[in-house]
């Protein structure tokens, strides 16, 4: 179809393109590989199908915004359909031969999917381009408190303005291109309906002005391409190739909030944390350019929607503002403010929400680590607990004498007493230490004692799991604790003919030993204690008076039980076996919303807001309309039952554990 002069100009014009693309691209490849760490490619083939059904179908999209989530999914797979069309095109430009009209039925449907998916895309494109520039909701941008540099929020609507005239341009225009093309044959195609009825519009035009709008159109179409390349690795839409480089080559990692090891012992180790961009690891980078700025990260965040200075979709983006200039040993602390980087809970809500799979929990926390172990700047109220850790091995400060007294007058054996226990209970600091902890920890006593389980407690040789030093960027405490914690446990574990199971009674006990102590050498099965009690009742093993006061019950899902170990069901069953009725508030299960506690914030003073955490959440569950609020963690406990207390203490607030004691038959 092309004219010689026109082929040589094309392909010049196109060398070009590909010749600044590949800068850019260098430019980012460079930029991800000056991260620490190295990247294991051997990961990528092992994930193929989770990439496929995550990039390709658009699974996490569609987990919350639906119909902004189907007209991104009409665009993408439009996109994925005109991988082979746009080839076809520009063979058909330099040879005059149109691939998809002479291979059969294949050709058939895909041009029928093109005709289809070239619509849609438009219709997408327009739809979403009012929401964003008419509606726009405030879902797609960040309080003006929040640290966003102003180019860069500028730049969100750029860009967004650059990429949707680009790629309408190009589908309208391959529309019109191909339009003219049936009409110049004198023939409709049925295989591609809506161009040929746009088709019907050119009837009666001569064969020479039909060819040489057929010319222009093609040019605008592929041209717009063509020219838009080079800028494609300084926009948002690179998501399309990071995205699925997110999904195969992120470290494997136990749950969505273990942290990497640091070998303490190794006194060549000079820096904790990310002081600056260029400490951060390659794949923290890599999710900078990953990011499609579409705010879901700060619309679950806890923080953000209490009104807190915390954004995590605007660290993204300003590293990847940074990054684009060339910036990469600029201090963390410009791109995100210490006060949003002490907000956060560390619940996972980020991490678990995004679509194309970044973790801007995890850069927050190495920030934390850099604060903490580099600076000493870190809230001065963590103090106390920082030294309850270090001198008596729990956050409470309570001397290690005293770690059982929660169990005086109730036969609770130690591992003293029973060398061999089938269970190990790990009680925790909370249920040993606070009074209010304590009942949740008599309350399971009564349950397995009841069903003859065979366990035991380590006792006065328990100490805190570290999670919370860990989580304040405490390295050096969580290091000395795990060290400990694990050679007992694997000593204990040394005298069972099986392989040692360990219960326990709060979540981030179990996250940290489960997720975080096998690399000090320390695996274990490790459960939640509302997974031991469906287990007991499953086996007969107890049972309860259904016969009870009808209790109406929400159950508030603790972070690190259910997003970050995905266990939800179990609490529930519980619940359900014990004849409660359960009633979901609107965030439950992974979608559930922080309590406020984690991330060590249940040892400092909440940052300012337009609300508390605790007290959000807790108004969430008395929307239920239920009697009394359920939770799985003492941190959890601490945080409903204040928040009740304030609300005039109308609603119970009691772990599962206590609830399924109260009706145990005995």
């Amino acid at each position: 179809m092309l004219t010689l002069v026109e082929k040589i100009l094309f392909s010049i014009a196109t060398l070009v393109s590909l010749y600044f693309t590949y800068r850019g691209v260098i430019r980012i490849v460079g930029q991800i590989s000056s991260g620490q760490g190295r990247v294991d490619w051997r990961l990528f083939p092992k994930r193929i199908s989770d990439v496929i059904v995550k990039a390709v179908f658009f699974k996490p999209v569609f987990r919350v915004r639906l119909i902004p989530s189907i007209l991104h999914g009409l665009i993408g797979w439009g996109f994925f359909t005109y991988l082979l069309i746009n080839i076809s095109d520009v063979v058909y430009g330099y040879t005059g031969f149109k691939i998809l009209y002479n291979t059969g039925l294949f050709g058939d449907i895909y041009r029928l999917l093109a005709d289809i998916m070239g619509v849609a895309i438009m219709a997408g494109m327009l739809s979403l381009s009012f929401r964003r520039y008419v509606l726009r909701p405030a879902s797609l941008t960040t309080r003006d408190t929040t640290l966003l540099n102003p180019k860069a929020r500028k730049g969100i609507l750029l860009d967004s303005a650059i990429v949707t005239t680009t790629f309408f341009t190009h589908n309208f225009m391959r529309l019109l291109e191909e339009s003219f093309h049936l009409a110049r044959l004198g023939h409709a195609d049925g295989w591609q309906p809506f161009i040929s009825a746009v088709s019907g519009l050119w009837v009666g035009k001569d064969a020479g002005s039909l060819l040489v709008a057929e010319h222009v159109a093609w040019w605008i179409s592929i041209g717009a391409v063509v020219a838009f390349l080079p800028y494609f690795p300084y926009s948002k839409h690179i998501h399309l190739f990071f995205a699925p480089l997110n999904f195969g080559l992120k470290p494997e990692r136990k749950s969505i909030g273990q942290l990497n090891y640091i070998n303490l012992d190794d006194t060549s180790i000079e820096q904790f944390g990310a002081a600056k961009i260029k400490d951060l690891g390659w794949e923290q980078i890599m999710d900078s350019y990953a990011c499609i700025q579409c705010f879901r990260c700060q619309d679950a965040c806890p923080a953000y929607n209490t009104g807190k200075l915390l954004s995590p979709a605007a660290l993204e983006i300003n590293k990847r503002y940074h990054l684009k200039n060339g910036t990469t040993d600029l201090p963390m602390l410009d791109l995100i403010s210490a006060e949003a980087v002490w907000a956060c809970t560390s619940c996972g809500a980020c991490v678990d929400i995004c679509p194309v799979g970044n973790e801007p929990m995890r850069d927050i926390l190495d920030i934390r680590r850099n604060l903490s172990m580099m600076e000493s700047a870190f809230p001065k109220q963590l103090e106390t607990a920082f030294k309850g850790m270090e001198r008596n091995q729990n956050p409470w400060n309570v001397s290690q004498g005293d770690r059982m007294k929660w169990a005086d007058g109730m036969s609770v054996p130690t591992i003293e007493q029973n060398a061999q226990p089938e269970i190990l209970w790990w009680v925790g600091c909370a249920p040993a230490t606070d009074s209010r902890a304590q009942k949740t920890a008599q309350a399971f006593a009564k349950i397995l004692n009841t069903a003859g389980v065979n366990y035991a407690v380590l006792g006065k040789n328990e100490s805190c799991t570290g999670d919370s030093a860990r989580r304040a960027g405490r390295e050096d405490i969580f290091f000395g604790l795990a060290s400990q914690n694990v050679e007992i446990l694997n000593s204990v574990g040394a005298g069972s003919p099986r392989p040692l199971r360990i219960v326990t009674t709060c979540p981030h006990c179990m996250h940290t030993i489960k997720n975080e102590y096998p690399a000090f050498g320390g695996n274990y099965e490790v459960i939640h204690h509302t997974q031991l009690i469906n287990e007991l009742v499953g086996a007969g093993k107890i049972s309860m008076n259904l016969e009870g006061d009808n209790m109406k019950v929400t159950f508030h899902d603790p972070c690190y039980l259910g997003r970050h170990n995905k266990i939800t069901d179990a609490p529930r069953d519980d619940l359900k076996s014990a004849g409660i009725e359960v009633v979901e508030m609107p965030r439950n299960g992974a979608k559930s919303f922080c309590c406020g506690a984690g991330g060590a914030q249940m040892w400092k003073e909440e940052e300012n807001g337009t609300a508390r955490v605790n007290a959000t959440r807790f108004a969430e569950a008395k929307s239920t309309g239920a009697d009394t609020v359920a939770v799985g963690c003492p941190f959890c406990m601490g945080m409903m039952t204040d928040a009740s207390k304030a609300d005039g203490g109308n609603i119970q607030v009691k772990d599962v554990a206590e609830i399924v004691a109260e009706r145990l038959k005995i």
